[in-house]
């Protein structure tokens, strides 16, 4: 019977501690669902969907500390007024840092482009609001081969390394359409001259051939300013040659204009050297023959360039760049310029 009480007694101790427990139990709440970043390999690396959407976003760009050195290399924003009459200084440091954000997604009439990117630049104390420090690089829309907004012009492109000057204005408000058909390509551009030419907004027509086979490539492109009715043309041809990368490119100008004015004509060339994975060695040399004397008119005079570029790789992500150029033109001192650039690319 003792025992039998015990097991008894038990029982109704367990049950009534269960109740009591039962009484106060605590319910845990459901988890939210949440939506994880899915990486987008559709466009390249880097890609990633925004959330809840089938746009897939990029974001990228660089910090840079640069130490430029030569004539009068100071900044032009501050003229000799602001330092009581001081000369200029012959060497400027500057940090510049560069913002882009790239989406993309599929759609029945190709791949729809918005990009946009801007870059905020430190030459000293920028807390006065001063607008120059702040820069819209490009802002566009795409869709398949055509591009509107605000954005780099064919002939921006240039040489490997520092030696060449190969475009004038490249930066325009455009509308341009390019065919890719992969080895061939063709384009052309309508281009707003806001500043570039006899009116505050002038039309301009760019146009460009470009091929390429195996390591060799070749560009043709003229442009066609209609306010000053003058025109230029420019060949650029880029061959794989041993350990590097071999260019050369030529511009004739009829007078200056909107895309070409520094000389009636102009050849540069460069010798990208891949000394290592890490090391990269690139001479150039240009000639320009009967420079720019006035908005519409190229004198006899001419000038030359030559100079070398060297690039390091720091690690991922972190580079250096040294620049150090010679320039001897007519009726005009000769010089020496360049700079020292640190980088660290996201």
């Amino acid at each position: 019977m003792n025992i039998k009480s015990l097991l008894l007694g038990s029982a109704a101790a367990l049950a009534a501690v269960s109740g009591a427990q039962a009484a106060d139990a605590i319910v845990a709440a459901e988890p939210e669902p949440m939506e994880y970043v899915r990486v987008c390999d559709a466009f390249g690396t880097g890609y990633f969907y925004i959330p809840g959407t089938e746009t897939c976003l990029k974001i990228g760009g660089f910090i840079r500390f640069q130490t430029s050195f030569g004539r009068d290399a100071a900044d032009s924003r501050y003229n000799q007024e602001d330092f009581g009459g001081q000369s200029t200084s012959d060497w400027d440091a500057f940090s510049r840092a560069y913002i882009s954000f790239d989406a993309k997604s599929d759609t029945e009439y190709g791949t729809l482009t918005g990009f946009f990117a801007a870059e905020f630049n430190a030459d000293n104390d920028t807390d006065s609001g001063d607008s120059d420090f702040i820069d819209v690089d490009e802002a566009y829309i795409q869709l398949g081969g055509l591009k509107a907004g605000f954005f780099y012009n064919w002939w921006d492109k240039g040489l490997n390394g520092e030696t060449d000057t190969l475009g004038n204005f490249t930066e325009f408000n455009s509308i341009a359409y390019l065919y890719d058909g992969g080895s061939f390509q063709a384009g052309l551009s309508v281009d707003e001259l806001e500043g570039t030419s006899t009116k505050s907004n002038g039309i301009g027509v760019s146009g460009i051939v470009s091929a390429s086979v195996g390591g060799v490539s070749f560009d043709l492109l003229g442009g066609y300013d209609s306010e000053l009715e003058e025109g230029a043309i420019r060949g650029l041809l880029s061959a794989d040659l041993g350990p590097g990368v071999f260019q050369i490119a030529g511009i004739w100008a009829s007078n200056p204009n909107a895309y070409w004015a520094a000389s009636e004509w102009t050849v540069a060339a460069s010798y990208r050297w891949n000394a290592t994975d890490k090391l990269a060695i690139t001479p150039g040399v240009q000639y320009f023959d009967n420079l720019q004397t006035s908005l519409t008119d190229f004198g006899g005079d001419d000038a030359w360039r030559a100079g070398v570029t060297v690039d390091y790789k720091i690690t991922e992500g972190l580079a250096t760049r040294v620049s150090v150029q010679y320039e001897d033109a007519d009726d005009g001192d000769d010089e020496v310029f360049g700079f020292v650039r640190l980088q660290r690319d996201f």
